[in-house]
């Protein structure tokens, strides 16, 4: 059987092997990290109560709002230009990793800022909302990861990663066992992060390569920021739309309820790995076919779009009938709400991989602003929803308003603009599952 599988690999292009090769790394990662996060992170919301689980997960999301800013939405054009370039990698890393650390800095000392000034008297969530905050510090060593997605080698970021992931989560089981308190928690979040960055450190060296021959350059800055602005823009307003529901709780009903309705998230959005693996692996090969021809580049899009509803499809149809059994199973009955929400807020999915998907093609095109445009659209579709559905229908409600709001701004939106009427076309046979039959 082995011999067969290995007689079949040698038939494959050099290219197809490698993003293969790569895509299963990303995979192996995320499904060991699924699997202890349903083991330690199920244990962590059983022990903490949806009272306490829905504070935190209260504090992650306020951290969420501002992640974007610190990340400035470098992320694939820092990939997109390593892959296109590779000569002037330390350049590129250099001023980007400073562009970073910058960045989350003052993101750091502005969300600590604020959380004081609009919650002068909480010294519960001003410290949640800090210790949770120091680890987007630490995300600036993300920028070596996108050097080795660029390269499409993807293992030696999961290794790092894999390795503070398993580490810290005997931390947070150890935490339970001493009833340990929730700020504690935060801590084991941020010390995660913190070992991760060392990790991919020793990784990038071990493979060779020098932090020190990173190389600032200002006027690559101002590119680099010329480019992003639109994805910082964008990547604000996308978490305005994925966390402003567990805010809007908050503060209309009530911290239990964020806990309850971040349950069903959580368990919703667990397979959400897969997309962005399959993303990751195959965005150089897309902006590769680019310079070959445009049946090549469009088909290679086509196939993607296919894969994502394919995947979502294969989520959401069971997760709508067994969701009941499964949020009693992993969470218990303190959480047994969070069943109804679930059931609609894993189509969310359906739209949120049409969207990862899209957002290759819109970097490769140079439509940054596009994509400012639709996700600000989103956004503003669902605070509005958000504001009237949920004094009325709660947790159901946010969920609905966040599919709404996916839906509008990752497929719809696309029809109104004719740079991206085609791609829409392309979505629309995707989610009928007509790009099965015809890829072009």
């Amino acid at each position: 059987m082995l011999n067969k599988l290995a007689a079949a690999s040698q038939k494959l292009s050099p290219n197809l092997r490698q993003i293969i090769g790569n895509t299963a790394w990303l995979f192996s990662e995320k499904i060991w990290q699924m699997g202890l996060g349903l083991l330690v992170g199920v244990w962590v919301a059983r022990y903490l109560g949806p009272e306490s689980f829905g504070l935190f997960n209260y504090a992650t999301a306020i951290v969420g709002l501002l992640s974007p800013l610190a990340k400035l939405g470098l992320d694939s054009i820092i990939v997109r230009d390593l892959a296109r370039n590779k000569f002037l990698r330390d350049e590129t890393l250099g001023t980007a990793f400073a562009l970073r650390i910058t960045s989350s800095t003052l993101m750091f000392f502005l969300i600590v800022g604020g959380t004081y000034l609009l919650s002068p008297d909480d010294n519960l969530m001003r410290w949640l909302v800090g210790i949770v905050a120091v680890g987007t510090i630490c995300q600036s060593f993300e920028i070596i990861d996108f050097w080795f997605q660029s390269q499409v080698q993807a293992k030696y970021s999961v290794w790092a990663r894999n390795a503070a992931y398993v580490l810290l989560s005997g931390v947070k089981v150890f935490l339970i066992v001493t009833k340990a308190p929730l700020v504690a928690f935060a801590g084991a979040m941020a010390a995660e992060q913190a070992i991760a960055a060392l990790g991919l450190v020793i990784v990038y060296r071990w493979q060779g390569n020098f932090l020190k021959a990173w190389d600032i350059n200002v006027q690559r800055a101002k590119t680099l920021i010329k480019d992003s602005w639109p994805l910082i823009l964008s990547g604000i307003v996308i978490m305005i739309y994925m966390r402003i529901d567990q805010i809007m709780l908050g503060q209309m009903q009530s911290v239990e309820s964020v806990g309850i309705y971040s349950a069903a998230v959580k368990i919703s959005e667990l397979w959400f790995f897969v997309p962005m693996a399959v993303v990751n692996s195959v965005f150089p090969s897309i902006v590769q076919a680019k310079d070959i021809n445009e049946e090549t580049y469009y088909s290679r899009i086509q196939k993607l779009f296919n894969l994502m509803c394919l995947l979502a499809y294969a989520v959401a149809i069971p997760m709508t009938f067994l969701s009941p059994y499964i949020v009693t199973l992993i969470y218990g009955q303190d959480y047994a709400e969070a069943s109804s929400i679930l059931t609609v807020h894993v189509w969310m999915g359906l739209f949120a991989t049409l969207g990862v998907a899209r957002e290759v093609w819109l970097t490769t095109e140079g439509l940054m602003k596009f994509s400012a445009v639709t996700t600000t659209t989103g956004a503003l579709v669902n605070v509005i929803l958000n504001y009237f559905f949920i004094p009325i229908y709660g947790g159901i409600g946010a969920a609905v308003a966040t599919v709404i709001a996916q839906m509008v701004s990752a497929y719809a939106i696309g029809a109104f603009y004719p740079p991206t009427r085609k791609i829409f076309f392309k979505q629309t046979k995707a989610l009928f599952l007509l790009g099965w039959f015809k890829n072009t």
